[in-house]
This record gives structure tokens, sequence and C-alpha cells, in this order.
């Protein structure tokens, strides 16, 4: 959603402005990481806590 507000807006700036995929890397990214991340916790919790 970021990025089609970053997009409105500079549109409204200048309508000829398309700034969609640059604002769209940093939530791809932020979806990436979180992945990483997410499964390495996973495997932290299986790994010390399974009897």
């Amino acid at each position: 959603i970021s990025a089609r507000v970053a997009q409105r807006e500079a549109q409204s700036v200048d309508p000829s402005t398309y700034v969609l995929f640059h604002a769209l890397a940093p939530n791809v990214a932020g979806v990436i990481g979180t992945a990483i991340v997410a499964g390495y916790y996973i495997s932290y919790v299986k790994y010390f806590y399974t009897p």
C-alpha cells in the first residue's frame, strides 16, 4: 500500500512521474527479510524446544 501512496503523492506534484517500481523495492525487501528471519526463528524454536 505504501508504494501506491508514494506513487499518488509523486503524481500529485508532477503528473508525468512514475515511481511505483522504485517504491515497491523496499516493500519486497521487507517481505524477503521477514521470511528469512521467520525461518531462522522457527528453526531455533524447533532445535531448542523439542523434547
